[in-house]
């Protein structure tokens, strides 16, 4: 079968496209104008909600491995840490990664091209995209592969995952608006001649120059440092790491044996117009950019490729309406806005050394911090929103319906259950139906007439603490999201549904 996907990019975000794709028996192309994967990069963080996207497909073990999980922030001001906050505390029981996990972009990146290898996908390194062109039927491009003549070829869906400089968004001709931060940024890899003790923390730093965020990478003796280049030197392209050396050490008290290496760059806050155009998409950095707070941005376009992978599968394979697509941008632009504005507001108050800045240094960090994250509501809510497990799609057309505490377009909350957990069943990317409870036998012989996968979990107490209601209807999307509930078990509205959508189950052949 022909290739009826181009994946423009082959970063993090497009090689989880390329992913999601491949598992799910969808034939594509995947191109990238560089001559492999990054050698060094600023994304570090992958939160949890991409993990237990990773686990479906099951590459979080392997990720996990080669990085480390990152469980205690501390906040310091130099002189004494103000604030701890303890990440898998706050975890615990909502995620089964109550983490961070510390894993540099050039690792995650090998290890989603080796994936991929095994399964006979190869990058097409050095061959970019030159042109394109909508029509009504599919989109026609012009590729060529370094010194070699230039390729004309047709395909069904073309998806840009080609970065902040996106020449696939560009050429859609789509606004991008948004700013550019008045600091500039510095980056770098050290290796200190001491171990560090404790692999599992992360350290801030915070005063009236601004702050520094520094973790251990790869091993113990490896170090990133993020953080703003003093005044000085902000107008400066060619600032080297030797010459912020004195500033970094007296700071923070890290003194590096060697760097491996050191950027420096200028973060901007941009959201796309739109991220669909005819028979094109944008993803990740392509769409939308955001401040370094919370580590948000790969693990954002991780989610667009997630979002769209399965609903890209469902169409090209004949098991959706092509309607569901138009629900990529819906769900993901909002999210991405909504991201956005709180970044940024977060990124001023941490950066801003006037009235703002100081109040959070000289109180918040060492009297009201310490004291939210004491409240279980608050603190839980906190891993929340940083884990991106909050991401509810609420508004999507996709989403129909409420049963006990849970509503269409949520994330499926997880729980531990007698046998494993709620969670195991979504490695099949497929659609299900989940019944806590006892399913009655007409919607056995329902799902089994349409090779739906249905999977009864004898009610539990802590069922009920999680939002779920006894015996109600839950039909689960393939990346993890509930689409439709119902209070009781309605094949009639289960049905209409699955009809008004075209949704034929992954499990059973389409005509």
């Amino acid at each position: 079968m022909n290739p009826q996907i181009l994946i423009v990019g082959a970063g993090p975000t497009g090689l989880a496209l390329a992913y999601s794709l491949a598992r799910q028996g969808v034939p594509f192309r995947i191109i990238d104008r560089n001559s492999g994967t990054g050698t060094a990069s600023r994304a570090l963080a992958v939160h949890a909600r991409i993990l237990e996207h990773y686990e479906q497909f099951g590459l979080a073990e392997r990720n996990i491995e080669r990085g480390h999980p990152i469980l205690s922030l501390d906040v310091s001001d130099g002189k004494k840490v103000r604030a701890q906050v303890k990440f898998h505390e706050l975890g615990k029981g909502q995620s089964p990664f109550p983490f961070i996990l510390s894993l540099p972009q050039d690792d995650h990146e090998e290890i989603l091209v080796d994936e991929l290898s095994k399964i006979g996908v190869e990058v097409e390194w050095n061959t970019e995209l030159i042109s394109f062109e909508n029509t009504e039927d599919g989109v026609n491009t012009v590729m060529q592969e370094l010194g070699e003549p230039v390729e004309i070829a047709e395909f069904a869906y073309v998806c840009g995952c080609d970065g902040a400089g996106s020449m696939v968004r560009k050429g859609l001709d789509l606004d991008f608006p948004g700013g550019t931060y008045k600091q500039l940024f510095f980056v770098a890899d050290i290796e200190t001649a001491k171990p560090v003790d404790d692999m599992e923390k992360m350290d801030m730093y915070m005063d009236n120059d601004g702050f520094m965020l520094y973790m251990n990478v790869r091993n113990a003796h490896t170090k990133r440092i993020l953080g703003i280049v003093p005044e000085e030197f902000n107008e400066r392209t060619d600032v080297q790491y030797s010459e912020i050396t004195d500033y970094v050490e007296n700071k923070i008290g890290v003194k590096a044996s060697k760097v491996n290496w050191f950027s420096t760059y200028r973060v901007h806050n941009r959201v796309s117009e739109k991220f669909t155009k005819g028979r094109i998409f944008i993803l990740g950095d392509a769409g939308h950019l955001h401040s370094p707070t919370g580590g948000q941005g790969m693990n954002t376009g991780i989610g667009d490729a997630i979002n769209l992978g399965w609903k890209l599968a469902a169409v090209v394979q004949g098991k959706a309406n092509p309607i569901i697509l138009g629900t990529y941008e819906q769900e993901r632009i909002a999210f991405a806005r909504r991201l956005i504005a709180t970044t940024d507001k977060a990124f001023h108050t941490i950066v801003n050394q006037k009235l703002p800045g100081t109040l959070l240094r000289d109180y918040a960090v060492p009297y009201a911090l310490p004291s939210v994250f004491k409240f279980s509501f608050a603190s839980k809510n906190a891993f929340r929103i940083l884990s991106q497990i909050h991401i509810n799609y609420r508004s999507s057309l996709l989403s129909k319906g409420k049963a006990g505490k849970i509503f269409a377009g949520m994330r499926l909350p997880w729980i531990e259950t007698a046998n494993g957990d709620n969670f195991a069943p979504l490695r099949s990317v497929d659609w299900q139906i989940h019944i806590y409870g006892k399913a009655t036998p007409e919607l056995i012989d329902f799902a089994r007439s349409q090779s739906l996968e249905l999977h009864e979990f004898a009610w539990e107490s802590r069922m009920k603490d999680a939002g779920f209601k006894q015996d109600a209807l839950y039909l689960i999307r393939p990346d993890g999201h509930v689409a439709l509930a119902t209070e009781k078990q309605w094949l009639r509205v289960l049905k209409m549904y699955l009809e008004s959508f075209g949704i034929v189950a992954f499990g059973e052949k389409s005509d």
